[in-house]
This record gives structure tokens, C-alpha cells and sequence, in this order.
């Protein structure tokens, strides 16, 4: 079980049924792109980025950017890539969580790896 709310610890794309980790960053892009909730553009830019850095506080200041990703079809694709591409992904609300939230998530996926010999 994740030790984040609604984050699974192994996902699968919708369309496919593939496992987002054996997705080619390309593919993630796509389908992040062309379904994601958030690329109507309808959310000040603004509530995408929490300026706290306390992941309770975040995600208050960021509550209707992630209210668009509780009912978004490709969350789960938007925080591979966040992941895989963390210098850009450590910014902002991906798949739903603050960047305190994914950091927590990426540092269990490094220590996970490390245990793991990956």
C-alpha cells in the first residue's frame, strides 16, 4: 500500500493496459497531452504551483488544480513522468500531488530500487 492517498504503487495505462514503467517516455507525453484535464487551460497558471513547502499546506493552496487531477484519465501516466523527468517534475502539481508528496514518493521508489539492486 502507498503511503500517499491514491497513488498506486504499480499502474497501468487505461488504454493499453501496459505497465506505465514500461512505457517509453514518448507514449507517456502523448497521452498525458492529449487527455489530460488540465491542458484546457481553464485553472489560473498559478494554482498549479504551491508556493508552501509543507505538502498539507500545498496541497490547500493547490486544492482546485488537484481537484481537476482526482478526474483526470492519464493521472497516473502525468506522475510517471514526473518522476522520470524530475528536474521539471519536481515543480508543481503532478498526477494529483504537491512536490513534498512526490518527493516522498520518488525517495521510497530510489530506496525501493537500492533494496532491490536496480
Amino acid at each position: 500500500m502507498s503511503a500517499n492517498p491514491g497513488v498506486r504503487q504499480f499502474v497501468v495505462t487505461g488504454r493499453d493496459q501496459a505497465p506505465i514503467a514500461l512505457l517509453t517516455d514518448r507514449v507517456l507525453r502523448a497521452e498525458v497531452t492529449s487527455e489530460a484535464r488540465c491542458a484546457d487551460g481553464t485553472l489560473d497558471p498559478d494554482e498549479w504551483f504551491p508556493v508552501s513547502t509543507d505538502a498539507e499546506a500545498a496541497r490547500r493552496e493547490a486544492a482546485g488544480a488537484i481537484a481537476v487531477c482526482r478526474a483526470c484519465p492519464v493521472r497516473d501516466a502525468c506522475l510517471e513522468l514526473s518522476m522520470r523527468h524530475w528536474r521539471i517534475g519536481q515543480h508543481g502539481v503532478w498526477g494529483g500531488l504537491v512536490p513534498a508528496e512526490r518527493a516522498a514518493v520518488r525517495r521510497q521508489r530510489l530506496e525501493s530500487a537500492r533494496r532491490h539492486g536496480h
